[in-house]
């Protein structure tokens, strides 16, 4: 199959900018594989789907705020480190990304607002750069402190305090992510217990979201493209609520990506580079939540293989004529 049959034309004013006044307000467009029809709905329904024996599978990965800037010593030019992926278990070395980056050479030493100071120890095949930190002290709380939250580059405005907020979970739990598993972000307490009250579990997995998520696709042929790993974990108790379940329902892509890697491994940790595009057979999933993504992208092939690629791109067409709102702070689909 060619890439570009994963195409559809989004109008740019319809990419949500600002999340919704409400966690639980946006619009749901509820796709049914079995009758290939779709119905508008809003979020907070979305407990009208849910049944007792389903097991709801959230990602509780945390969203880091991961963009630094700083300057490179002996230079006033400003310069962004975008952490992607920890390295070593003090936290002392990073995969990151150096923009711009072309004058950043191994050996060089970037001093980053709020203290911290980090050395370019290596170049990466990708333009990224391995970094280590001259001091990992209390690492996470100066990041806390002194980063910023990493907003997708679609979204055309600087981070605000609100989103270190809006732009996390409410159960997001286990910091490691370079953005959010959008998906949850509908969620709040009152609705994860209006699921329980249904008589569904709810289980936790934890992937963490790096570049392999968003990196772009080359290849005309989407059967030539290889993912990036991201690392990812789930506890035996909350494999068994999946195991024994009647239907489970995973929150977001990333969670599609944990549960079908762990059903095809049988390993519930690891570092899982699964590519799922249309021709896919689905091991565990049943049914799936997710924001609308970017066209010709490993998200959207993903959405495709689940719901079928006419019944995808349909029902995105109907949004786009809808005015739903898109991708991070965007609206969602739930796909049964």
């Amino acid at each position: 199959m060619n890439l570009s049959e994963f195409y559809y034309d989004l109008p740019e004013d319809l990419i949500a900018q600002e999340p919704t006044a409400e966690r639980d307000g946006a619009r749901m467009l509820v796709v049914d594989r079995q009758t290939g029809r779709w119905e508008d709905r809003v979020f907070r329904d979305f407990p009208e789907f849910i049944a007792a024996g389903d097991c709801l599978v959230l990602n509780d990965s945390r969203v880091l705020p991961s963009r630094l800037f700083g300057y490179k010593a002996g230079k006033e030019a400003r310069l962004q480190v975008f952490l992607i992926k920890r390295l070593t278990p003090d936290a002392r070395e990073w995969t990151a990304l150096v923009r711009p980056g072309r004058k950043v050479r191994v050996g060089d030493v970037i001093h980053l607002d709020g203290g911290l100071e980090v050395e370019v120890t290596a170049w990466g095949e990708m333009g990224e750069r391995t970094i280590r930190f001259t001091d990992a002290d209390r690492l996470f709380e100066r990041l806390e402190e002194t980063g910023h939250i990493p907003l997708p580059p679609y979204i055309r405005r600087p981070d605000r305090p609100e989103d270190r907020e809006r732009y996390q979970t409410v159960y997001a739990r286990e910091r490691g992510s370079v953005a959010a598993p959008t998906a949850g972000l509908h969620f709040t307490d009152a609705v994860l217990e209006r699921v329980r009250s249904k008589g569904a579990d709810v289980a936790r997995a934890t992937l963490h979201v790096g570049l392999g998520t968003f990196q772009p696709i080359h290849a005309e042929r989407i059967e030539d493209h290889h993912m990036h790993s991201e690392s990812y974990r789930m506890e035996p108790e909350a494999w068994a609520k999946v195991e024994s379940s009647r239907r489970t329902v995973a929150v977001g892509t990333t969670s599609v990506r944990t549960i079908e890697t762990i059903a095809h491994t049988g390993k519930l940790t690891g570092d899982t580079g699964i590519y799922i595009y249309p021709g896919y057979e689905f091991q565990r999933v049943g049914a799936m939540l997710t924001n609308f993504h970017l066209p010709e992208t490993s998200l959207m092939l993903l959405v495709c293989a689940f719901a079928g690629k006419a019944l995808a791109l349909a029902a995105y067409r109907h949004a786009v004529e809808q005015k739903y709102r898109f991708f991070s702070y965007g609206d969602c689909m739930l796909i049964v």
